[in-house]
């Protein structure tokens, strides 16, 4: 069903009523236990709700008012907050400007792209995206294969060019940084480096990086950089190799755990830190939850590897495994945690009305961020009406779907569940204790700079629920619809 972004629906007193969407710290407490709250207006929450078999979608609902609770019933569900202890601080939620995503934006109609950069970078408007990723190289998620530098054997790069990123892919960035006022914490992936560097001569299907040309590669990434700061984009971060252990039949290229250690410490780090690009951070692993702290612990347990590189990124493609990120949190408490990429696939039209994908999202972003990840990263922002395009057929869903053949806008729910997040938990906020009571109930809270706590609640069961946000012995009572997800904004 289209949707425009702009306008959603607001029960008010049972009417239906039409408004305009107006570094990472050590996840650890830093506040001594016992202190005092930071002081804060408990006079009423703010809510917005989006629930399924209705139209709600990030809509605002009359506003809730605090009431005196001096102690939490424990057979009544509850969310008890604790804003005296802090934990990581938050860079952004975002997605991939892919070369997909791209192409896919400039065959929409221009009311249709105005409409899309509002939805997704704009605050008021929109959900307020506030970080992006985007590929070194093609990726699956690209046209065809192609690399900056295609001429076998040159080590110096002379043949080095971004051409081909200049006819949509850059143009995209720079509107969405335009758009969000130059706000985006950006950073970016290899999925393979050319063809020539690899001992399987071909950027696909798996192939190893030749020791001859560890340091063109490593000079790749600086060339990158310096290529994209001439069209005036400047990067935060880099992850060393997106899914390093997957040989796929599109972009790919295996490095072990010992592989990536020594890459990093012989080559990547030392080039990158002498270059202009010194404060770049470096992202390892860049893969599946299951194996992050074994490719952690080979990283990190080497202090001249271990020294620079930033944190650990992850995806979600093979089980849930979230106690592995907390896992990490504890063992590594110096290296920071960010999610990478996860996306839904494979790509069916009938995919695109169903609730649960809205619920993946969900789960994964309150799990992730309660055990200590600071920044989150969708995959594709936006694809066609086929899920692409995509050089290998490996066609997924995304957030919004453009429909290239008659310029519409589809927003799937997962984009409003995204917006929960985004629009409301806002770079430099820091996560703040949040305990449920009732199992049937997810939540996250974080204190925003601004002294606002954003409280986000995820019912996933098919029954409605009231429950209680309680805080330094105040508390509002909210109702959560089946299937919804909620958040309040405290202060």
């Amino acid at each position: 069903m289209k949707r425009n972004i702009i306008v959603t629906n607001v029960f008010i007193t049972g009417m239906v009523a039409l408004i305009f969407f107006g570094g990472c710290n050590k996840p650890a407490a830093n506040k001594a236990a016992g202190t005092a709250s930071p002081s804060l207006e408990l006079k009423n929450a703010k809510m917005y709700i989006t629930a399924k078999d209705t139209n709600l979608r990030l809509a605002e609902a009359p506003e809730l008012t605090f009431t005196e609770l001096v102690q939490p019933d424990e057979h009544q569900p509850t969310i008890m907050l604790d804003a005296s202890h802090t934990f990581q601080e938050f860079i952004g939620i975002g997605g991939a400007f892919t070369d997909a995503a791209a192409e896919t934006f400039y065959k929409l109609p221009k009311e249709k792209q105005a409409e899309l950069l509002d939805a997704y970078f704009t605050a008021d408007k929109g959900i307020g995206y506030t970080l992006g990723r985007t590929h070194i190289n093609s990726c699956d998620f690209s046209s065809e294969s192609y690399a900056y530098a295609a001429m076998p054997g040159d080590k110096e790069l002379k043949s080095f060019t971004i051409d081909h990123d200049k006819k949509y892919r850059i143009p995209l960035i720079k509107e969405a940084l335009a758009r969000a006022n130059n706000s985006i914490t950006m950073y970016a992936s290899p999925w393979s480096p050319p063809a020539w560097m690899k001992d399987n001569d071909n950027m696909l299907q798996g192939g190893k990086l030749k020791p001859e040309f560890m340091q063109a590669w490593a000079d790749y990434y600086v060339r990158f950089f310096e290529e994209y700061k001439k069209e005036g984009i400047n990067f935060w971060g880099v992850s060393v190799q997106n899914e390093p252990m997957a040989v796929q039949t599109w972009e790919s290229c295996i490095y072990t755990a010992e592989d990536e250690r020594d890459f990093v410490k012989n080559f990547m780090g030392p080039t990158l830190k002498k270059s202009a690009f010194a404060d770049t951070k470096i992202i390892i692993w860049d893969h599946n939850r299951g194996l992050m702290n074994q490719r952690a612990k080979v990283m990190y347990d080497d202090p001249e590897a271990s020294k620079y590189v930033w944190g650990t990124g992850f995806h979600w493609y093979t089980g849930d495994h979230f106690e592995n990120v907390k896992l990490h949190a504890e063992a590594f408490p110096d290296k920071k945690l960010i999610f990478t990429e996860g996306c839904v696939y494979p790509f069916k039209t009938e995919f695109l009305n169903e609730w649960h994908w809205g619920e993946t999202y969900g789960t994964s972003l309150i799990n992730d961020l309660n055990n200590g990840a600071c920044a989150w990263t969708d995959w594709n922002i936006l694809l066609d009406e086929t899920g692409g395009p995509n050089h290998v057929h490996n066609n997924c869903l995304a957030p919004v779907i453009g429909n290239t053949k008659t310029g519409e806008l589809t927003y799937m729910n997962s984009f409003y569940y995204l917006g929960h997040f985004s629009k409301f938990i806002r770079p430099g906020a820091k996560r703040i204790t949040c305990a449920s009571n009732d199992d049937e109930l997810m939540a996250t809270a974080f204190l925003n700079t601004d002294g606002k706590i954003a409280t986000v609640v995820m019912n996933k069961t098919d029954k409605a629920k009231e429950f209680f946000v309680w805080i330094n012995n105040k508390a509002v009572k909210a109702a959560s619809p089946a299937h919804s997800i909620i958040t309040l904004v405290i202060g």
